[in-house]
């Protein structure tokens, strides 16, 4: 079958090491996946692939039909491809509302967005949205006065307004506290179903919060898929994480 996101045979080299080998994904409309792997496995790389910030020098990234693997990265952000990588991208001298009208103004016009806005900026809208990731009682707050988790927050928050239908996440719960990452576990599964999401990730806790089917890297390539049960029972996947350390401490 194929899925909403198609990524047939994969494949990057830098200076001759394949960074990501023959990689294949079928990820369905409204998914979350969660991708993790030892350090080294390619997660980031293949994030960095679909979005267009690097370019493959093989296979197919199919999304809705239209073929990614040769597009510029705005035509690939264009076609509702939003990508949080682990720095932020936030205007820290902006307000959080400010932050979002700016956002707002990149949109494309491609998707009806999560709250169904019509071009411009909705007060109202811009509101819903910010309730929603957490930050209503931030709207007047300088970005750069945020704590760690709600930069995070703030950022999804971009991506929803750019009408991003798949969103990429690279580690988004790396330096949060407990509290925070329970958050973004929160707001994850409230935008499943409506966004697809593909999540890097390192902490497991988080990771069978959120994710339904995890996909196991491994030197560039997929070693396993399954539940979070099924991946931790799986004796390839525990041999990868060094048998005794286990799965759980990844």
């Amino acid at each position: 079958m194929s899925g909403h996101l198609t990524v047939s045979d994969l494949s990057v080299s830098f200076g001759g090491f394949k960074a990501v080998n023959g990689l294949n994904l079928t990820i369905g409309k409204g998914e979350l996946r969660c991708l993790i792997g030892p350090n080294g496995a390619g997660k980031t790389t293949a994030l960095d692939l679909i979005c267009g910030k690097t370019k493959p020098t093989g296979g197919s990234i199919q999304y809705r039909g239209q073929e990614l693997a040769r597009l510029e990265e705005y035509k690939i952000a264009r076609a509702g491809v939003g990508r949080k990588f682990q720095v932020p991208s936030v205007f820290r001298q902006l307000t959080v509302r400010e932050n979002l009208e700016v956002a707002y103004c990149r949109r494309t016009g491609v998707f009806s967005n999560l709250f169904h806005l019509n071009r411009g900026v909705d007060a109202e809208a811009l509101e819903s949205l910010a309730e929603f990731v957490d930050m209503a009682d931030e709207l007047n707050t300088p970005a750069a006065y945020l704590s760690h988790g709600q930069t995070q927050w703030l950022e999804i928050g971009l991506l929803l307004a750019q009408e991003c239908e798949l969103i990429l996440l690279d580690e988004p719960t790396a330096g949060m506290t407990v509290q925070e990452t329970q958050k973004t576990a929160n707001i994850c599964n409230r935008l499943k179903g409506k966004n697809t999401i593909i999540v890097v990730e390192h902490d497991m806790g988080f990771v069978r919060e959120i994710g339904d089917i995890i996909s196991v890297m491994h030197q560039g390539s997929l070693l396993a898929e399954g539940t979070a049960v099924e991946v931790s029972a799986n004796p390839q996947v525990k041999e990868v994480y060094l048998g005794s350390v286990g799965i759980g401490h990844a």
